[in-house]
Formats: structure tokens, sequence, C-alpha cells
């Protein structure tokens, strides 16, 4: 079983999107967790968007990157740019993964709920095919 770590500046959002839907469809073959660099707590839009995906993450905590320092991952994948440049240092990585998302929070011309549902999707479609890429 392989496994997974996701790092996001807050680990409110982007990366709790990732940690779900890489988890999702990894199923039994992944381990998936995710962190922050500087942890703000999941974003209640966050919740609300994956719901409406079918995926329940009301029980995810925001954790911070330096919890899992000890840990060996098989990736660590992060998911802003902030994040990347910040990351503690994993020494035990088997790969290291940059795949930056716009924050939905700060997106400037759409309403806040349809810039969740578009981050979503978007890291949606990556994790799907992130899994039948390397899980398969």
């Amino acid at each position: 079983m392989k496994k997974i770590l996701v790092l996001c500046t807050g680990n409110s959002a982007r990366s709790q999107l990732a940690e779900a839907y890489l988890q999702f469809f990894a199923g039994d073959r992944a381990q998936v967790y995710s962190a922050g660099v500087d942890p703000k707590g999941v974003n209640p839009v966050a919740i609300q968007v994956m719901a409406e995906d079918g995926i329940d993450i009301s029980h995810h905590t925001s954790n911070h990157a330096d919890e899992y320092t000890g840990m060996a991952f098989d990736c660590v994948i992060t998911v802003c740019d902030h994040a990347r440049e910040q990351c503690p240092y994993f020494p035990s990585a088997g790969q290291m993964i940059h795949q930056s998302f716009s924050d939905p929070g700060h997106t400037e011309g759409e309403d806040l709920v349809t810039s969740f549902r578009r981050v979503r999707d978007e890291i949606k479609a990556y994790s799907q095919a992130f899994v039948q890429k390397n899980l398969s």
C-alpha cells in the first residue's frame, strides 16, 4: 500500500480536497494524508462542495506538516506554490511532485462557492489521473 502526503499552506481547502479524492480513487491501494505549513482548519465551503459530490470530509482535521516528517511516504504532493517553497524536508519521500491549484478562497471574478467548485473539479480530475498513472 502506497503512502501519499498532500501539502498546502493552510490545509483548509486544496489539500483537503486532494486528500479526499486521492483516497476515493485509490481505495485500498493507498493511505492518503494532508497537512499544511500553516494550518487554519478545514474550510466549511470545502466541506460543502465535497458533500455536493458525495464525499464527506466533515471529519477531516487540519494538521501541521511537521507532524509527518518522521513518516515514510512514497509520494509528497504540494498543491500550492507557498507550500512547495516552505515544505519541510521529507528525506523518506520516494517522489516529490508539485501541482499548483489556485486558492479558491482568493479568486477574483467568481463568487466563493463557484470558485470552490471549479478548484474541486480540477483537483478531482488531477487526482483521478494521478491514481490511474501511479497506482494501477
